[in-house]
């Protein structure tokens, strides 16, 4: 278990996160050749697998792989930068056991690094930090350590630092290790050990130093070492830097640039070094008990050992190419091919008919997966953050996953009637799949109204609509029941006369309408004047129904309503079909 990293790369928009995915895929030996995000060749990065994703050059969808580093297994999700798909960030984060936060070196900073880093706070992530595109004209990475500092309050210092920037960057110098490190051969896999150069040794020395000050600040062992005055030595080093990031009170930063290819095999060393084993990872899931409202949480245990009994998380839910696809972190005991599981929401059991591993849009078959993997199953029906357990009996839950509010709402159509089938269908399986979408219908406008995090979302919605299910559709601003009152008391002496065959109708009612104060708009108050017969006592119940169903907006025509009423408040107002009676009123009737 010791072996296995889970590590998820999340940053801002364009800080190079799925180019440096695709570096790290090469170097491991996971794919034969580099492709560019939006690149020449048209073909695009691995982890970008949707058409739409390599269209525009963004990452739409995370997207997990695993690759093999030093005989280390690392579990890798790819996550978007856009706010609009947080939701994929939010849940990548619920489930793994440390990130890296890729900075850009021009950047630094930005308002999308602020919200991830929100997320690794709120699910306790370990994280390193990668400063990429050192390459670019204003590369600074000395401006973003520090705007990591003042922004957003890290305990941060280098643990290796370039060899000239921009176009004259050669490689970078390892401070624990102390040496150089030059990229070499076509894509940068031949790496060179070099002593430091001489007009670097004194900016190394200094930044060694800040790196043991900082550590020392967060590390009990090295802050005590550091007291006495003794030299540590670099494996003291290393594994105080270990210490101090497992707990988030300190984060390393390494530099490079993944377009360049230079820095990512130091990246993916300090993967293996500093950032956490799912065993050092304290997972908890919240025992519901039904004779008591009161919860109590439990440890679970990360030994991937059988005995166990398994409870796995499905943190995200995607259709692929034969049928639901449902990704799960196993956070306790083994779950193999064939056998049944629990779903602890709906109670159901179900069969886990095939179990793969991920890469990207490929899958490989597995027969068995433990503690501390992620994998996904084939065929099951759930909802994101539904937990699953080998145990009937065990009313466990894991911590849910945090969904923000939707932000931005827009009316949406098929263009073409007959395919409101394709159309119902899928909105069900986006809102399934995205707890951010959410659909409602609008009955007073008669429009099927969609909410997200942003316009970029809904657009994203609307074409995936149209490439996935042939379905096109148009997308507009929602409309809104215009509603209006009376300003002042109005009599009525309305008569309705309706002749068209049979015996007919004839009405006539006397009455008064007024406002009442705006803080009773909720309410409405009737009163009868009427004296002896002169309206059937039946037909003043009927009356009163008219007077408020005309109020609530709905212009019903029902047997049991006072036509004469409703016709005379259609009357007081120009567009009966817009414009309903809403701040409520006094309707008296009198004759």
């Amino acid at each position: 278990n010791d072996r296995i990293r889970n590590i998820g790369i999340s940053a801002h928009i364009d800080s190079g996160k799925t180019t440096l995915t695709e570096r790290v895929l090469y170097y491991t030996g996971r794919i034969a050749e580099i492709h560019e995000v939006k690149g020449k060749d048209g073909v695009g990065a691995t982890m970008d697998s949707m058409e739409l994703e390599r269209q525009r050059g963004i990452t739409i969808q995370s997207a997990a792989t695993y690759t093999v580093w030093n005989n280390h297994n690392i579990n890798i999700i790819d996550t978007p930068g856009h706010v609009d798909f947080t939701i994929e960030v939010e849940r990548a984060l619920r489930v793994l056991d440390g990130a890296v936060l890729v900075l850009c070196a021009v950047g630094g900073v930005q308002c999308q690094t602020m919200t991830v880093n929100r997320q690794m706070k709120r699910y306790n992530v370990p994280f390193l930090t990668f400063i990429n595109k050192l390459d670019r004209m204003g590369a600074n990475p000395n401006r973003a350590l520090q705007q990591m500092r003042t922004k957003l309050g890290h305990n941060v210092a280098f643990v290796n630092i370039p060899i000239g920037l921009e176009g004259n960057m050669r490689g970078i110098i390892d401070l624990v290790e102390e040496r150089s490190m030059y990229f070499e051969g076509p894509f940068g896999q031949v790496i060179r050990f070099d002593e430091i150069p001489a007009d670097f040794r004194a900016e190394a020395s200094d930044r060694r130093q800040e790196l043991v000050e900082c550590v020392a600040n967060a590390d009990e062992i090295l802050g005590e070492m550091f007291l006495e005055e003794k030299i540590p030595t670099n494996d003291d080093l290393k594994a105080a830097i270990r210490r101090a990031t497992v707990q988030r009170l300190f984060s390393p930063v390494l530099v490079g640039t993944a377009l360049k290819n230079k820095g990512v095999q130091p990246l993916l060393d300090a993967v293996l070094d500093y950032l956490p084993n799912p065993t050092e990872v304290k997972n908890y899931a919240i025992l519901n008990q039904e004779d008591s409202s009161e919860t109590s949480k439990i440890l679970m245990d990360p030994a991937r050992t059988p005995e166990n009994p398994f409870v796995g998380l499905a943190f995200k839910l995607e259709a692929g190419k034969f049928g639901q696809l449902t990704y799960v972190r196993v956070y306790q005991g083994c779950l193999k091919k064939g056998e049944y599981i629990y779903n602890t929401r709906t109670s159901k059991k179900v069969r886990v008919q095939r179990l793969v591993r991920l890469h990207a849009d490929q899958m490989e078959d597995v027969d068995e997966v433990y503690a501390g993997d992620i994998c996904a199953l084939f065929g099951v029906d759930c909802a994101s953050g539904d937990t699953f357990t080998s145990k009937t009996s065990a009313n466990l839950s894991m911590e849910s996953i945090h969904i923000p509010e939707a932000v931005i709402s827009m009316s949406m159509k098929p263009s073409n009637k007959n395919d409101t089938d394709k159309f119902s269908k899928g909105i069900n399986r986006f809102t399934r799949e995205d707890p951010t979408f959410r659909v409602h219908f609008d009955t007073e406008s008669k429009e099927t109204i969609i909410s997200g995090m942003g316009e970029l979302h809904l657009e994203i919605y609307s074409q995936r609509m149209e490439r996935e299910y042939n379905c096109p559709c148009v997308m507009g601003r929602p409309k809104v029941a215009f509603r209006e009152t009376i300003t002042g008391p109005v009599s009525f002496d309305f008569t309705h006369k309706k002749q068209s065959g049979g015996s007919g109708q004839y009405g006539k009612v006397t009455g008064v309408l007024e406002p009442l104060e705006s803080e009773h708009y909720t309410k409405l108050e009737f009163e009868d004047q009427t004296v002896g017969t002169n309206v059937p006592r039946q037909f003043v119940p009927a009356v009163e129904k008219s007077n408020f169903s005309f109020y609530r907006g709905e212009l019903v025509q029902k047997k049991n309503i006072c036509k004469v009423f409703q016709l005379f408040c259609e009357s007081l107002f120009t567009d009966s079909s817009q414009r309903h009676v809403w701040i409520c009123h006094r309707a008296t009737i009198l004759h």
